[in-house]
């Protein structure tokens, strides 16, 4: 598929926006459920590397990437459809972080270091 990035979420978020449609659930999917399921759903997500070593966590078996792969779905779900029902763009959104990131995050004062943004100043 040679879609622009964009206009695969926008594809993503409208079958999304449909799916919860048909099943009734958009009472369901209030900015506090959503946030509350991305969370647990990122939970999920660290279950999957809680104890393992770096080279472990790069290195996944077959079954543990797939694991994963869905895992990061369901976060994604929940996040596109936080993002809809909140009418935020995240793209521009990400955008926008970037362009504060790359402020706050200099490369000759940052490259190489790995501490809280609190403790570069």
């Amino acid at each position: 598929m040679n879609t622009p990035d964009s206009d695969r979420l926008e594809q993503l978020n409208r079958r999304l926006a449909a799916f919860a449609r048909a099943r009734d659930w958009e009472e369901f999917h209030s900015p506090k459920n959503l946030s509350m399921a991305l969370i647990a759903e990122a939970a999920e997500l660290v279950e999957h590397f809680q104890w393992l070593t770096q080279a472990e966590s790069a290195a996944l078996p077959a079954d543990k990437r797939e694991a994963v792969r869905l895992e990061l779905a369901d976060i994604l779900i929940y996040l596109v459809r936080l993002g809809e029902r909140l009418d935020i763009d995240l793209i521009q959104a990400a955008h926008d972080k970037m362009d504060l990131n790359e402020k706050r995050f200099p490369v000759e004062k940052v490259r190489g270091l790995a501490r809280r943004a609190s403790e570069y100043d």
